[in-house]
């Protein structure tokens, strides 16, 4: 069950596989490898605290950007890693949700995506929105783009219906992981009143004792969204109804 010093929808910057992998001589690749194991560790601990939404930032729009050896990892990491954790998932009630452009991507890529989400639609016990190929700026533009092309105003409630992530509330805390300190282009939008914490310890490192230190510091806060100490009760999101 949750309450106000739960949060429902926690989101991650997943940081710092590269440097955990350099630290101990080992190619970049293997800590994307030890990041996944990261992430299932994750998901189950979020459920186990009754948190009903993460959303995790696998590969930004920008990562294409990195060594073309790095990039191709990735890709093949991401395609078995989805054929072999998709079952697991499914039995362990999560609901798998691919959030990003997804033109461009192989086709391989493309149908392990739509097998997941197929494969997992009807659980419920947590959603699990991996941003692949995404970034924030994009988000906007597309959500603008689909309000235009419906003819409809350019209003902040039509725009938050037309996002990425319309389909759960807006992410009540955004963790990084991996000691930096900025969002990096990463649910701009969504976060507009999420609380953050930016943890040092890198993505392959981070535990349940690290989760539990985040969700420890959002409980101490007092979430206003612009209104004064006092005014606000519980801790609903200003788009909770999405």
């Amino acid at each position: 069950m949750t309450n106000k010093s739960t949060p429902l929808h926690v989101a991650i910057v997943m940081d710092g596989n590269g440097r955990w992998a350099s630290k101990r001589f080992l190619p970049r690749i293997a800590g994307h490898k030890q990041g996944v194991d990261s992430l299932k560790r994750c998901a189950r601990a979020c459920d186990a605290r009754g948190i009903k939404v993460l959303t995790v930032f696998a590969f930004s729009s920008e990562n294409w950007q990195r060594p073309q050896e790095e990039v191709s990892g990735l890709m093949d990491l991401f395609a078995l890693a989805l054929g072999r954790e998709v079952p697991q998932l499914k039995a362990d009630g999560v609901q798998l949700r691919f959030i990003g452009e997804r033109q461009g991507l192989s086709a391989r890529v493309l149908k392990g995506i739509e097998q997941a989400e197929a494969t997992t639609a009807d659980n419920r016990k947590l959603v699990l929105n991996i941003c692949f190929n995404y970034g924030g700026r994009w988000d906007v533009v597309q959500a603008a783009a689909r309000v235009a092309a419906q003819g409809l105003a350019m209003t902040e409630q039509n725009l938050s219906q037309m996002m990425a992530l319309a389909h759960v509330p807006d992410p009540d805390l955004v963790i990084r992981t991996g000691g930096e300190q900025r969002i990096s282009n990463f649910l701009l939008w969504q976060s507009a009143y999420s609380e953050f914490f930016f943890s040092d310890t890198l993505w392959p490192d981070f535990d349940e004792v690290a989760l539990d230190l985040a969700i420890q510091s959002y409980a101490k806060r007092e979430r206003r969204y612009g209104k004064v100490s006092g005014q606000v009760d519980g801790a609903s999101t200003p788009n909770e109804s999405n």
